[in-house]
């Protein structure tokens, strides 16, 4: 799929989240989301992301956002990532890759010249219409919550 950019309809999904429940793009339509991808649960830069996100979380709702992050582990996994670290942000599983694949974050990647894919670390404001109002990609995890909240605070 080709690159997102602002002004595009953000793809939908309804997917399963932690806690056994799901999370539809649709049902937030009326509210700003703020949709991160991460690689993986429970790895140094996706914690502290989560973390950062999870301390932010009710400024967020008061500047009218709800956030949600999203990784190809499976539920099992995000609930033990969220009891661990007492993360608070809904986390979606997208164990077959589609809505990460919409939003263009599944990209070839490489460490030590092994090549594999992976998620390209991305985060995405979709405003109250469900177009995308701002796109960050290959995130650098430290302020980043930050940045997006004055983004949200900016809308």
């Amino acid at each position: 799929m080709s690159d997102l950019t602002e002004g595009d309809a953000a793809p939908g999904f309804t997917l399963p989240r932690d806690g056994a429940e799901t999370v539809s793009l649709e049902d937030l339509k009326g509210r700003k989301v703020v949709l991160f991808f991460y690689p993986k649960d429970d790895t140094s830069g996706c914690t502290a992301e989560a973390i950062a996100f999870t301390g932010l979380r009710s400024d967020f709702q008061k500047a009218g956002a709800d956030v949600i992050g999203m990784s190809p582990d499976p539920v099992k996994k995000h609930d033990k990532f969220r009891d661990k670290h007492g993360l608070t942000v809904p986390l979606v599983s997208d164990e077959e890759k589609s809505t990460l694949e919409a939003y263009g974050v599944w990209k070839e990647k490489s460490m030590y010249g092994r090549k594999y894919m992976g998620v390209e670390r991305s985060t995405f404001l979709i405003d109250e219409n469900g177009r995308i109002a701002r796109v960050w990609r290959k995130v650098k995890v430290p302020g980043h919550a930050e940045d997006v909240l004055a983004a949200v605070k900016a809308m």
